[in-house]
């Protein structure tokens, strides 16, 4: 697929095969190098000649732009992996980022639901619909599993073992994870299969868990409208994101003492320092609570 002449393409060849990233992974990597690359046509240089200097003006023509510190932070990530892979092929006598460092980012911590705001939440589709039944399992399975919206939208009938309570996940890079669905996840998507879904699937044979009236798969965007109808019906006030509910479920096992790694697996994350953020939001709400309650917070 790449030419043999394209480092980048080579590259992102790579990264590919060998990590099993998703293709808007591999795009983000390409955009990010392609735009150094230009830069370094500008200066009338080769890239595989890149020095500091040439990595310096070009993140700081970014930050002139007004490129914010995470987007700056995430081209430098792109240009170590990709001078790193030129080293070890031996196309580059040095890597140009060796010791740079990055732009400071401040913590950016996931906005949570409380307790009861998910209550609310879950409560809020009309259960005496077939779409709401539909949407009140969606919800409840989300919750309880901590799945990304896509990785449940895409689930497949034979992906749940209700007998034994758990659901089967293909993630990010590949991976594979059982999950937990809980009692009450189990009740709802029980009566979802047995009181809604044959009414979606219109005798389509479709393996896709979650159906429209139009016996396709939910998708992630008309199901991400669906929760913002819902918490506007619910009252909630707090700015939602596809992963709020995800986010949640980590928050709320942390506040009840869940162990690190083991919400690390049940969220599928490749790295612990990924699942620490959490102990960071579960700290910021124990302060909250403090100056509110204590008299003397």
């Amino acid at each position: 697929m790449a030419a043999d002449g394209d480092p980048i393409a080579r590259f992102l060849d790579s990264v590919l095969a060998d990590e099993g990233l998703r293709a808007a992974s591999v795009s983000a990597y390409g955009a990010d190098l392609r735009a150094f690359a230009a830069h370094m046509t500008r200066r009338g240089r080769d890239l595989r000649d890149a020095d500091r200097d040439d990595i310096t003006a070009y993140l700081a023509a970014e930050v002139a732009a007004g490129r914010r510190p995470r987007t700056t932070a995430r081209r430098l990530s792109s240009l170590r992996r990709f001078y790193g892979f030129l080293l070890r092929n031996g196309e580059t006598a040095r890597d140009p980022t060796d010791a740079m460092e990055g732009p400071r980012i401040g913590l950016n911590l996931p906005r949570s639901l409380s307790e009861g705001d998910v209550d609310r939440l879950l409560e809020a589709p009309a259960i005496d619909t077939e779409e709401g039944l539909r949407d009140r399992a969606m919800l409840e399975v989300l919750y309880a599993t901590g799945l990304r919206v896509s990785e449940l939208v895409h689930l497949q009938t034979h992906e749940v073992d209700r007998s034994a309570g758990v659901v089967r996940v293909m993630g990010k890079g590949g991976r594979e994870r059982l999950v937990p669905l809980g009692e009450e996840a189990l009740a709802w998507l029980g009566r979802y299969v047995q009181e809604a879904r044959p009414f979606f699937a219109n005798a389509t044979g479709t393996g896709s868990l979650f159906l429209t009236r139009r016996a396709a798969a939910m998708t992630r965007q008309a199901f991400w409208h669906n929760i913002k109808r819902y918490a506007i019906k619910a009252g909630i006030r707090v700015s939602l994101s596809p992963h709020t509910l995800r986010h949640a479920f980590a928050t709320h096992l942390i506040d009840h003492g869940a162990d690190l790694r083991a919400v690390q697996m049940l969220l599928g994350h490749a790295d612990l320092s990924t699942t620490q953020i959490y102990t960071h939001v579960a700290r910021e709400r124990l302060k909250r609570f403090h100056q509110q309650h204590h008299p003397r917070g």
